[in-house]
């Protein structure tokens, strides 16, 4: 393995210089692996909110939603590969003040995810090192991701086709397990079905709230998948690469158990969907091997965070929207100082291992779900607007490499999604049993978002962008 790139190239340039290093395995396997423990873990949480019929509309609603602004997403990153991605997006087709609240509101849904990310491994390791500190197992964690990202997209990319994989074998074992044990071959329960969709708390648990509540869950579940907008910047051949990877970004999750019906909300692997459908098949040592799945999906998850904190805030740097040293990089193509900074925010992880993860976890969690939500609300009118510009100025599709086949319905039922989406979350908040904290939580991106938005606007007098004066 050659040197860590950080110690050999101390230079440091200003002009951006990452290099396109990902390969077509690289990004098809980022998209697949783009699974965070919430889909090994939460789902169980889930079915317990809403039932396995809740869950099921829940994820399918979100799911529908992920798909469509993937789509609008792979035109643009293909007619423009750029590292800034979306938020450059923003700037470039709707407004400049879009461009700017979105870039800090991605930054921070990602810089606040790692230090989730790397606390929840720490907690991970101690299921077989539980002597060990949880704050020396986070420092090694730290360590090892910031080391990871000192070899550049390279060092990303291999990392994560490796991580993804184990994921991917993880959920295509299950899916064959869990049908096996769903027709009764296996376990001592015979033939199941529909079986646990009769008892009480199923199908759907809890009504429309129960479903509302597994909206949140959800887009963490599928949160990250705008990542693969963020690699097109260091892709090689974006315009064939991109593409492919969009195809794999819908996945559809169905569990059933009445234990999971009766489960609290928890972190205790042992209460999985995946590791009680090998219990069930006489696998006892399911715990130990989903435990290595869902650590393995947690260190992606902290190295996706890190990598995509570190694109952006260099990207905005370079655009005017970051101060200028974070826009800086090494020769091997490095955006050492940004990358800094986030390992600085991930130092926060030993904030939540001191004061236990629960309400850190959830207050985090809550973030990035809202934080979501906005994102692919903004990608689905950057789309509009996209296509609104070649429309104005009469410019032919065939330019463009690749076409969203769901244009305008796709975006159009993105934005509509979204907004329902959001709405569905303050009815479930205020029907909550603490509902003033409860709404904080849920809502605590929206302020951020708006402010950032209010706060260039009138600074800077930015306007909406005419469509005829649009540069395609």
């Amino acid at each position: 393995m050659e040197s860590t790139p950080l110690l050999q190239d101390i230079e440091i340039v200003s002009l951006p210089r990452v290099e396109r290093q990902l390969s077509s395995r690289h990004i098809q396997m980022i998209a697949i692996g783009l699974l965070t423990k919430g889909l090994f873990i939460a789902s169980g949480a889930t079915i317990s909110s809403a039932g396995p019929l809740g869950a099921l509309i829940g994820y399918g609603i979100v799911g529908i939603m992920v798909y469509v602004v993937m789509t609008s997403l792979g035109e643009l990153a293909t007619y423009l590969p750029v590292s800034g991605s979306f938020t450059t997006y923003a700037s470039r087709y709707v407004h400049p003040a879009l461009g700017f609240s979105l870039g800090w509101n991605y930054w921070l849904q990602w810089a606040v995810s790692f230090p989730s990310e790397v606390n929840a491994a720490s907690m991970i390791l101690s299921f077989w090192i539980p002597n060990i500190p949880t704050w020396i197992s986070a420092v090694v964690i730290l360590a090892f991701l910031f080391t990871v990202n000192c070899f550049g997209a390279k060092g990303f990319g291999e990392s994560e086709y490796w991580l993804a994989i184990v994921k991917v074998l993880a959920i295509i074992l299950f899916i064959i397990v869990g049908i096996i044990l769903d027709l009764g071959y296996v376990g001592s329960e015979g033939y199941l079905g529909f079986k646990y969709w009769d008892i009480e708390g199923a199908p759907i648990k809890n009504g429309i709230v129960g479903i509302f509540n597994v909206f949140l869950m959800a887009f963490f579940s599928f949160g990250g998948t705008e990542l693969v907008g963020i690699t097109a910047g260091e892709a090689k051949e974006p315009e064939k690469t991109i593409p492919k990877a969009i195809k794999n970004t819908f996945w559809r999750i169905r569990n059933d158990d009445p234990n999971l019906l009766n489960a609290s909300i928890s972190n205790d692997i042992t209460v999985a969907p995946f590791t009680l459908v090998f219990q069930k098949a006489g696998m006892s040592f399911a715990a130990h091997l989903m435990n290595g799945v869902v650590f393995t999906a947690v260190l992606s998850a902290g190295n996706s965070a890190l990598y995509a904190a570190s694109r952006t805030l260099m990207a905005m740097a370079q655009e005017g929207k970051a101060p200028s040293i974070f826009g800086k990089v090494t020769k091997s193509g490095v955006p050492v100082y940004s990358l800094i900074a986030t390992v600085g925010i991930g130092c926060l992880s030993f904030l939540g291992i001191v004061l236990g993860d629960g309400l850190v976890f959830t207050y985090l969690i809550s973030i990035t779900g809202v934080s979501g939500i906005l994102t692919w609300i903004s990608i689905a009118l950057i789309h509009i607007r996209f296509r609104g510009a070649f429309k104005a100025q009469s410019i032919d599709l065939s330019v463009l490499v690749y076409q969203s086949s769901f244009y305008p319905a796709g975006p159009i039922i993105a934005i509509l999604l979204g907004i329902a989406i959001i709405c569905a979350q303050g009815y479930a908040a205020i029907q909550s049993e603490n509902p003033a904290m409860q709404f904080i939580i849920t809502f605590s991106g929206v302020p951020f978002f708006i402010g950032l938005f209010l706060y260039h606007k009138l600074k800077f007098n930015s306007e909406l962008v005419p469509l005829d004066k649009i540069i395609l």
